[in-house]
Order: structure tokens, then C-alpha cells, then sequence
């Protein structure tokens, strides 16, 4: 894949208090003012040293053909806008044939859904991702089927003809072993009985996705021909849907299997990236990483309860955010040598987050809560119309709805979300208007991604907490990356409400040249001397002079 190239210096632009004031001696003001200097740096190779990742539910997102479902095509004419915003890899849910709205359930793995357009679609989608440096990972759904795959299909009609109480023979309709069937009149946990048989199957999520029988070989032999023919269409990755029941209760089984499945992706494509979704506790998902596999989405931090809002609302302190984010490095550091984080605020199943915190219409709180997602180390994870405080909870259909490119839902390109969606108004305004204020959501996360881009070392540098001068309103962090190439980088946040200002002269570490800032609103972050004075809910980054 072709690298981008960066420029060594943030161009401070977005989601500040730039355009306001007087120029201050290191204030963002002057970060601005930087900008022509920027422009004339000798850039640099990106290569693998930063991910902004962005999650697209392909029928929301955009539609090419006026069908009102997003496609391919659609995804594919939004690039420019992607690449806008800094992501540099985007990962598709599910894009194969699917009888549902979420495509969880998969009929034929090895096909686009005709609702999203065709396999030249996709490959048109992913060259001209590659064109722009921007890499694609697809949603690997391999821990069940669909009910209505030919697999299934296959299994339950030689079921159906069985004589009752015959046994059945497994060499005269070998898909019997592609999954779970036992002999079972009972009701047994996690399991579905077969209408008109004595057979019951593993369906741990519904009945109409049957768990796929991971010990066969054969069944390994259908994956492996999967992630070739995707391999060969061009993807770079995989997303690794509900690891934790590939083998429901037993991980040990669970990270054997994966430790199979990095092994025969890596030998296809050794640079491939493979991310897991593993919705558990950290102590067991930071154990994941001794399969191999790169990555596992940090839930510790996510959703609603995780440590991202409760630090907004102020329910956990400054200091303690830091030293978890120590922890989960260091979890991840004893099981795999080379694991990557995957920090990430919220995805699909979760409700968005514009409705998590009261009083915030302005969206302050909303701002600083992607502030502290995309400042993690790791490869960062957004989930589109994040960047635009969409709202969207309760059923799961809510949790996807249409993309708010405008407010005009008869726009080119609107579509119509799906089927069973409540009907609810946004928050926070459409992205038409959101582009034209410098101190939006939108620009605000722009920002954070080109902050990211443009100091490698955040999201590859390790984190050391700065003790002295971190306590339960302000957090000093250090990330110095292992390679050596990258300039460490200090952070500094502000997690009150309130301004703050914090003696640099007590600094541990030696970076103190103000070159990066994010404000919730105008107010400005300055440097004079050795005082470094923050409005509320505000980071810093600091460099070396």
C-alpha cells in the first residue's frame, strides 16, 4: 500500500480558540500563526505510525443510487470527506449477503450483499482507499452462520428427513459437523431445538445464527478459503466479530483458535491487521493478545460506564484515568510483545454518545470525551456520526441511524436507516452546518485526528504518569515510543470544568514547547514562561524547543 505523507508540525486550525483574542506568547493564537511555516516542512512517511480508524455501517452511511440505503459506491464517493477528517482506515461491518439489516448473519461469505452493490464495487472501493493511503479492514463474522446459509440448509433438510429416532450419518451429509447438533428433546442453555426433529443446535446468540463447530478441520478449511478470497480482493485486515464465543466459556479454546486464525492470515498477507471484539472484562481480553492477534477493542474504557465518561462527568478522578490507561499497557505488554491497543468511545452496540451526560448542549462534554478516546495510544476506533454527536439508543436499529450529512433528509446521498427505527430528533446540528464553526464537534474531532497524524508518539508512545504534578484535576503524561525515530511527546489535560495552571518547572519530563491544543470553546490554552494555563476540559501537547 502507498504511505501518505505528513507534515512534522501540527497545523493548528480547528476546534481552537484561534480566531479570538489577542496574540499571547504560546498561545493557540500563535500555534496558528504557524501554519505557512508548516506548509514549507519537508514531510515525512506516516507508514504505521498512527491508525485513525473509522467504523461505517455501509446501508446508513451514503447512498450512491437514491434507493435510500447506503452501498459501496456511496462509501467510495465520501472518501474525500474520510480522508478529510484524518481517518486512515476504515473498517466496514458486515458487507455480505444477510437476511437482516445488520448483515450479522451471513448466507454467503464469500459475495456483497446486492443491496450494497457488487464485488467490482468493493474492489473499485478498496483501490481507490489505496490511492489515498487509507487502509480497510472488513467485519470477519465467524462464530456463527445465518440459519439460511447452505450450510445450514443443508444440515436441517437431511434432519427434517430423518426417520424419528433414527441416528443420523454424519459421512452421508458431512455439514452435520459444520456446527453443534446434538440429539436432545430437552431445553438446554444456549441451544435451539430443530422443528420436526429430535435435534437440537448451539445458537448461543438467536436461533437464526447456529455457532459454527471451530474444532473441524473442515470447517477451519471454508475460513481460511474466506479471508484468501478477501485477501486477494485487497483488504488489509479483519475485524474479528464475538470472539468470546467461539467457544462460549472456555478461553483458553478461544485464544487456540485465534492463535490458528492470525497464523493462516498472516500467511496470506503478513501485513494484515486483525482487531477482535472480545466484550468482557480487561484482565480476560488483555489475555486475548497471547493468540497473536494485534488488537482487541478496549471496552474498559467505552460506553456509557466506562472510564472515558465517568472521568467527564467527574466521577473518576485525573490521576486514576492515567494510571488505568498504565494498566491496560502493561496487561497487554505481559501477554504479546508486539500488541497494539484499540481504544474506542463507542460502536453498533452501543447507545451513541450525545445522550451520556446532561447539560451539555453545547457539547463540551461530548468534545472532550473523543478529546480523551483519540488522544490514547493504540490504533483509535470513531464510529461515523460520532464526529458529529449524532444521537441514537435503545433498540439496535436506533444505534445505526442515518449519517447527517444535512438536514434536508431529501438530499443526494441521505438515506433512510433501517427498517423498525424509531423516529427521534439529533442533538446536535448536521455536518453542513457543524463544518462551517470552528468550534464544533466535528472540527473538534478533526483536530484530534490531526493532532494523532502529526505527533506520531501519541498513539504509539508508552505512558508514563508524571506523579508529582498529576493529581484528581490534572494529568501530566509522557509517551516516548519504543522506536526511536519518533519524538516523545508530553500530554497535558485538564479534566475539571475550571481553569488550571500547572508549573512546568516541576515538570518530570523535558518537553515544554506548547505545539498542540484542544479546546471545547474559545477559551485558550497559554504558555508564558513556565505556566502553562488551561481553560476546563482542555490537553496540551507538549515537544522539546
Amino acid at each position: 500500500m502507498k504511505k501518505r505523507m505528513i507534515g512534522l508540525l501540527l497545523v493548528t486550525v480547528l476546534g481552537t480558540a484561534m480566531l479570538a483574542g489577542g496574540c499571547k506568547k504560546g498561545s493557540q493564537r500563535e500555534l496558528s500563526q504557524m501554519q505557512s511555516v508548516n506548509e514549507s516542512i519537508e514531510p515525512v512517511e506516516m507508514s504505521d505510525s498512527c491508525r485513525n480508524s473509522y467504523e461505517i455501517f455501509v446501508a446508513s452511511f451514503y447512498d450512491s443510487d437514491g434507493d435510500g440505503i447506503g452501498d459501496l459506491k456511496g462509501v467510495d464517493e465520501k472518501l474525500d470527506y474520510i480522508e478529510d477528517l484524518g481517518a486512515d482506515e476504515i473498517w466496514l461491518m458486515p458487507i455480505c449477503p444477510s437476511p437482516s439489516y445488520h448483515k450479522y448473519d451471513v448466507t454467503d461469505y464469500m459475495a456483497v450483499d446486492k443491496s450494497y452493490g457488487s464485488v467490482s464495487d468493493f474492489k473499485a472501493l478498496v483501490a481507490d482507499c489505496h490511492k489515498r493511503g487509507i487502509r480497510v479492514l472488513t467485519d470477519l463474522v465467524i462464530n456463527h452462520t445465518s440459519s439460511e446459509h447452505p450450510w445450514f440448509q443443508k444440515a436441517k433438510s437431511y434432519l427434517e428427513k430423518l426417520p424419528k429416532g433414527a441416528k443420523a450419518d454424519y459421512g452421508k451429509c458431512p455439514y452435520l459437523k459444520y456446527y453443534h447438533f446434538i440429539k436432545d428433546d430437552t431445553d438446554r442453555t444456549g441451544y435451539a431445538k430443530l422443528s420436526g426433529t429430535d435435534y437440537a443446535y448451539e445458537a448461543r446468540f438467536w436461533e437464526g445464527m447456529p455457532d459454527l463447530n471451530l474444532d473441524q478441520q473442515k470447517v477451519r478449511n471454508e475460513i481460511a478459503k474466506v479471508t484468501q478470497y478477501w485477501t486477494d480482493l485487497g483488504v488489509d485486515g479483519f475485524r474479528l466479530d464475538a470472539t468470546t464465543s467461539y467457544y462460549t466459556g472456555q478461553n483458553s479454546k478461544n485464544i487456540g483458535f485465534m492463535t490458528w486464525l492470525d497464523k493462516t492470515v498472516k500467511r496470506q498477507n503478513p501485513g494484515a491487521y486483525l482487531v477482535g471484539e472480545a466484550w468482557t472484562d480487561s484482565m480476560t481480553y488483555s489475555s486475548f493478545y497471547r493468540s497473536g492477534i494485534d488488537s482487541f477493542f478496549d471496552f474498559d474504557f467505552a460506553g456509557n460506564d466506562g472510564f472515558i465518561a465517568k472521568t467527564v462527568r467527574g466521577n473518576m478522578k485525573a490521576d486514576d484515568f492515567g494510571s488505568s490507561m498504565v494498566m491496560m499497557q502493561d496487561r497487554i505488554a505481559k501477554n504479546s510483545e508486539t500488541g497494539i491497543d484499540a481504544p474506542f468511545y463507542t460502536n453498533h452496540d452501543m447507545a451513541r454518545s450525545a445522550g451520556y451526560y446532561s447539560q451539555d448542549d453545547k457539547g463540551e462534554k461530548t468534545k472532550f470525551a473523543q478529546g480523551l478516546n483519540l488522544m490514547m495510544s493504540g490504533n483509535a476506533f470513531l464510529y461515523y456520526g460520532e464526529e458529529i454527536g449524532m444521537k441514537g439508543s435503545g433498540i439496535d436499529e436506533n444505534k445505526r441511524a442515518p449519517m447527517q450529512w444535512t438536514a434536508d433528509q431529501k438530499e443526494k446521498g441521505m438515506t433512510k436507516g433501517p427498517v423498525g427505527m424509531e423516529k427521534f430528533q439529533m442533538k446536535f446540528s448536521p455536518l453542513d452546518q457543524q463544518k462551517k464553526d470552528p468550534y464544533s464537534i466535528y472540527n473538534y474531532v478533526r483536530q484530534a485526528f490531526r493532532i494523532r497524524r502529526n505527533f506520531p508518539a501519541v498513539a504509539r508512545g508508552e505512558v508514563v504518569v508524571d506523579q508529582g504534578l498529576s493529581n484528581d484535576k490534572i494529568l501530566v503524561i509522557e509517551k516516548k515510543p519504543k522506536d526511536t525515530s519518533l519524538s516523545p511527546v508530553v500530554l497535558v489535560y485538564n479534566m475539571s470544568d475550571k481553569q488550571q495552571s500547572i508549573d512546568l518547572r516541576k515538570m518530570a519530563f523535558p518537553e515544554k514547547k506548547l505545539s498542540g491544543v484542544l479546546t471545547v470553546n474559545q477559551k485558550e490554552i497559554e504558555l508564558a514562561k513556565d505556566q502553562l494555563v488551561m481553560p476546563g476540559r482542555s490537553i496540551a501537547v507538549l515537544t522539546r524547543d
